[in-house]
């Protein structure tokens, strides 16, 4: 099976994409998570935004923290999911990032975990930020944690092969001068035939990100390059993390 036109709706619902991902070490991110909230130090009565919640583990980290929080993703199985773990302090709504939310309502937004640039086209991915600028509230923050493209270029790895729970899953990495592409090729004993899905992320740098969160009225504030604060650099940071401001 593959999957062009909106590939990232199919391959994000379906039940392999949690195999393969939701096994792996998040362990840095949901450190950061924690350093994050320490360094911003939200006051207890602040709504916060988790987007792009998936099954909602990040989400229930910033509730445990004493938090309203509100956690949003286009996949209805992940947030069927999510929704398990629901209390009057932690909301899972099943939502296109790209179709305005609630309106002047979230004092902080979580885009952790480079979940963002998904989207076909430049407007797509713009209405997708001018959402979470109309959400926000003034002088709401907005946090993005998203990958240096010069160190995922440099440090790709173009073939891998994983077992995970009895499936076997044959990756295949590349980059053109506009995108990062994942060819995902799934065999399980159940299919009567492999899966095949490609992931397309967009390359967007730091000046990408500026022109875009400016013109959604947001203005970066911070700028780090790892889960540690360190300074930003372009060539050698692992992350491209950015601190925005409405």
């Amino acid at each position: 099976m593959s999957v062009a036109a909106n590939w990232f709706q199919v391959w994000f619902d379906s039940p392999y994409y949690h195999t393969l991902y939701f096994q792996r070490d998040e362990q840095a991110v949901d450190a950061f998570l924690k350093k994050i909230v320490e360094k911003l130090a939200p006051s207890k009565d602040s709504l916060l935004v988790d987007l792009g919640c998936a099954q909602g583990r990040r989400t229930k980290q910033l509730a445990d923290l004493g938090y309203d929080v509100t956690g949003i993703d286009l996949a209805p199985s992940m947030i069927e999911e999510a929704k398990h773990l629901e209390t009057d302090k932690l909301h899972f709504f099943q939502h296109d990032l790209r179709l305005p939310f609630w309106i002047n309502y979230f004092d902080y937004a979580f885009s952790l975990g480079t979940s963002f640039g998904y989207f076909r086209t430049e407007l797509e991915n713009n209405n997708a930020i001018r959402t979470v600028g109309q959400s926000l509230k003034k002088d709401g923050i907005f946090v993005i944690d998203y990958l240096n493209v010069h160190d995922a270029e440099n440090n790709l790895t173009h073939k891998q092969e994983l077992e995970v729970a009895g499936v076997n899953f044959f990756i295949t990495k590349w980059f053109d001068e506009t995108h990062f592409y994942k060819k995902i090729v799934i065999e399980d004993d159940k299919l009567e035939e492999p899966l095949e899905y490609t992931e397309k992320l967009a390359k967007f740098s730091l000046g990408d990100f500026t022109d875009m969160l400016s013109f959604n009225k947001l203005q970066i504030q911070e700028v780090y390059g790892d889960y540690n604060f360190g300074a930003y650099d372009v060539n050698k940071s692992p992350r491209l993390i950015m601190i925005a401001k409405k």
